[in-house]
């Protein structure tokens, strides 16, 4: 299993260095915003995860706690009751890459165990002490995520986001994961105001002097209804376009609910891309 994880880990960091690709999101919770809930039985759940990859995830990304804006917090021990049923199953069934989405050291290494290769972690490696050593120790590869405790409106995000970043690389080099291994997200609707969402969108780029990869998260979330007065379930023409957005100012990894529709709008990219 060990091998074919990192294999995994080296194919999709690979994809993400010559192309822009896309992160299925796959919640096995039963309160997450958009599709919480959604999957009645193990079998949809791992059946699902196959689908994504099938319509051009190039990587699957589960989580079985919901981070939405008032969720109740989740134990580590139910955290992983949730997902030891189907993690295993869909680490082995899926051919790409799969990836934990926590924030927790022991919920991060039993998923590593069980053949997640990447770890998505929506506190940057700066919440839970033990988090970069699981990295380093199990040879994941990590996405840190800009997150606030709370919301200031007149604070300057992007700079915020940097100091931020400079903190997470700090901790991951510290201890001992490549900087090839770390994808940096800057935590659309975590912490932010709907102004600030859309000032990050806007200066994406700014985050380029990292030169690590950069992961954008606003499938159908806050942000995206607000602009456009809908539901969660009508905001897929918004978040496409708010992806395209993305992609033209650098962003290299979508994390998407639609991931099929998703995948003709980034082929479309591409070919423009492929043009120039």
């Amino acid at each position: 299993m060990t091998d074919i994880r990192l294999a995994k880990r080296d194919k999709f960091l690979k994809a993400v260095d010559a192309s822009p690709v896309l992160m299925g999101i796959l919640n096995v919770t039963p309160d997450s915003f958009s599709d919480g809930g959604s999957y009645k039985t193990d079998e949809e759940i791992v059946a699902r995860a196959i689908q994504m990859s099938q319509e051009g995830a190039a990587i699957v990304d589960v989580g079985a706690e919901s981070t939405r804006p008032g969720a109740t917090p989740v134990s580590q021990e139910d955290e992983l009751r949730r997902l030891a049923p189907v993690l295993g199953s869909i680490c082995e069934d899926v051919p790409v890459a799969v990836s934990i989405d926590t924030y927790k050291s022991t919920v991060a290494r039993v998923a590593a165990e069980q053949g997640a290769a990447v770890i998505n972690d929506i506190w940057g490696l700066q919440r839970d002490p033990e988090m970069a050593s699981v990295v380093a120790g199990t040879g994941s590869a990590v996405i840190a995520m800009h997150n606030r405790e709370t919301i200031d409106p007149e604070l300057d995000i992007i700079e915020d986001i940097l100091r931020f970043f400079e903190l997470s690389l700090q901790i991951a080099r510290k201890a001992g994961i490549p900087d090839h291994h770390v994808i940096l997200d800057p935590g659309m609707g975590f912490g932010k105001t709907f102004e600030q969402n859309y000032a990050i969108l806007a200066k994406l780029g700014r985050l380029a002097e990292f030169g690590r990869p950069i992961l954008l998260g606003l499938s159908r979330k806050r942000m995206i209804g607000r602009a456009l007065t809908n539901e969660t379930d009508s905001r897929l023409i918004g978040t496409i376009s708010a992806n395209a957005l993305g992609l033209a100012n650098g962003a290299r990894i979508l994390r998407v609910h639609d991931v099929s529709e998703h995948a003709d709008a980034l082929r479309i990219f591409c070919a423009m891309e492929n043009a120039q």
